[in-house]
């Protein structure tokens, strides 16, 4: 089971990806930023569930959790496709 903890990580290592990625889109083909800008929107879904944490019960934070680690795992493959394209 994902904890706040691992979400709270797994935010931080994408932060960290997105900024590299957002220097070398600019750089990249029109196909890579079209799938940054579907990854931006998946990334405001993402931040906003991550921040739900700190306010959510305990039963709202197991269904917020799994919400978020799913978005980040869909986020992690997404800025791992995107960098093998650059």
């Amino acid at each position: 089971m994902i904890t706040r903890e691992d979400v709270t990580e797994m935010l931080e290592k994408l932060k960290t990806q997105r900024d590299e990625l957002r220097v070398q889109i600019h750089l990249g083909a029109a196909e890579a930023r079209q799938q940054w800008d579907e990854l931006e929107r998946k990334w405001g879904h993402f931040e906003a569930k991550a921040r739900q944490l700190g306010g959510a019960s305990a039963e709202a934070g197991k269904d917020v959790l799994t919400a978020a680690g799913e978005l980040g795992a869909e986020l992690k493959a997404g800025y791992e496709k995107i960098r093998k394209s650059l």
